[in-house]
């Protein structure tokens, strides 16, 4: 509940008559005392003393929706959502209209999880009072919370030409400005925030906005300011992502060494700490990090993506990476591609040495791999692999065929079908084949670039979803 909501209550609840029904036996000006007397102890935060003195007063106010309103309100401040939301649907119906008395039973039906019916009381009071704050802005920040930023723009606008100097509707109102592209808007609300409230969530802010304007090295900046003054996971994990996402991995390295001490339970600090170890070369550290990741959120396939790549790199640990994607095949019997991780692990762990039935399972693996997902290309190169190593070439070549087939880019998978095609005697389709490696190898700049795409959707899917309401 809002302060401007329990003040309006205060307020009204001093001015407005509370309608007792007077009995016989007890005088008036006793009731009408323990009532401002309740009121009095509700204002200085001694709510159990309130909420005793109104419940002995409710025989005697049945009629009064003042009663109820304060009432309701004073089990609002005890966390006692299902009575409150009692006594203040009394005082609505009592006086329906009655806009302040809607916005607070709204607001206690969205702490208790009844987001419509909350709903359905703001737009009441909003026709009821279309100038009235609470109603806007709690309307507003209802929609922002739902995904409905376009819808609750207007509302928090309107609410903060009511009430400039109110911070959550200003912080709202400049989120939902940003996510609706309105950047020069928003970033003049956040910086007349912060002139007066030099807060992290708006740096963090000014980051995003910077971010959107391609002002990396500002929104770099403003990230460190917010993990500075809230060293919070999101806070961390934004400043610490940011240097991933523009290749500064050895600045992303120490964050995340830091995040991973702070938080060290969080999944996704542990896979940045591993891929920016990792886009340092420092594989050892990074399969480290991963397997970390992979043991506190098994069924989370990112990690697995970055961990084949690093074990590719640090077959030190290979026991461990095994064991890891033979969990994460076990949680995730229908899915190839974990399937294939743990055929992959298998081969790079036990390539010099496999034994016939080592090799057995890899390519059982593989061939369970490619029937759940046929569009597995490097399900397919993995199979070759195992062929050509047996020099079975007659089953080696159509595998790389296939791959490349699914996947022309995959310049590995064309040095390898070149050579095989030279053990077979076609030198001409082997020198097509190295022609084309040659040509990828030297596109250095897309491999490159596929990096930062795949370390960017890593950080988008492990980034909190912005919102109004945060």
């Amino acid at each position: 509940m809002s302060k401007a909501q329990t003040l309006g209550v205060f307020i009204l609840s001093l001015c407005a008559p509370a309608f007792f029904l007077y009995p016989e036996d007890v005088p008036n000006q006793d009731l009408d005392r323990q009532y401002q007397s309740a009121v009095a102890n509700y204002d200085a935060g001694r709510y159990q003393l309130a909420a005793a003195q109104l419940e002995k007063l409710l025989p005697y106010a049945t009629k009064s929706s003042t009663v109820h309103e304060l009432l309701g309100m004073v089990y609002v401040s005890l966390a006692q959502q299902d009575k409150a939301i009692d006594q203040l649907k009394l005082a609505v119906q009592l006086k329906p209209d009655w806009a302040e008395a809607r916005t607070n039973l709204g607001a206690a039906l969205l702490q208790s999880g009844k987001s419509s019916l909350a709903g359905e009381q703001f737009r009441a009071a909003l026709q009821l009072e279309p100038q009235n704050y609470d109603a806007n802005h709690d309307l507003g920040e209802l929609y922002a919370r739902s995904g409905r930023v376009a819808d609750a723009q207007p509302l928090l606008q309107t609410a903060y030409q009511l009430h400039p100097e109110a911070y959550d509707n200003s912080y709202d109102l400049a989120m939902a400005d940003f996510l609706l592209g309105r950047l020069d808007d928003s970033r003049h609300l956040v910086d007349d925030l912060v002139k007066t409230q030099n807060a992290a969530e708006l740096h963090n802010l000014l980051a995003q906005i910077d971010e959107k304007e391609d002002k990396y090295v500002d929104a770099a900046n403003e990230y460190e300011i917010a993990a500075h003054l809230d060293p919070s996971e999101d806070n961390l994990f934004d400043w610490g992502s940011e240097m991933l996402l523009h290749g500064t991995y050895e600045a992303a390295i120490p964050i995340f060494e830091s995040a991973v001490q702070r938080f060290p339970g969080s999944p996704r600090m542990q896979i940045g700490l591993g891929l920016a170890l990792y886009s340092r070369g420092k594989y050892d550290g990074a399969v480290t990090a991963l397997l970390k990741a992979a043991a506190l959120t098994p069924g989370d396939s990112r990690c697995y993506y970055f961990l084949s790549k690093a074990f590719d790199s640090s077959p030190s640990q290979s026991d461990a990476v095994i064991e890891a994607f033979r969990r994460y095949a076990a949680l995730e019997p229908q899915n190839g591609l974990a399937q294939y991780y743990y055929a992959l692990s298998l081969w790079q762990g036990h390539r010099s040495q496999a034994s016939p039935a080592e090799l057995e399972q890899v390519e059982s693996l593989l061939e369970k791999a490619i029937s759940l997902n046929d569009q597995l290309p490097e399900a397919y190169v993995q199979l070759g692999d195992i062929y050509a190593d047996q020099r079975m070439y007659e089953k080696s070549i159509p595998e790389y065929e296939h791959a490349l087939a699914l996947n022309p880019d995959l310049s590995d998978a064309h040095y390898r079908l070149g050579t095989d095609y030279v053990h077979v005697g076609e030198k001409d389709k082997a020198q097509q084949e190295f022609a084309v490696y040659q040509k990828l190898r030297a596109e250095q700049l897309a491999e490159v670039e596929k990096q930062r795409a795949e370390v960017k959707q890593f950080v988008l899917s492990a980034k909190a979803p912005a919102s109004a309401g945060q």
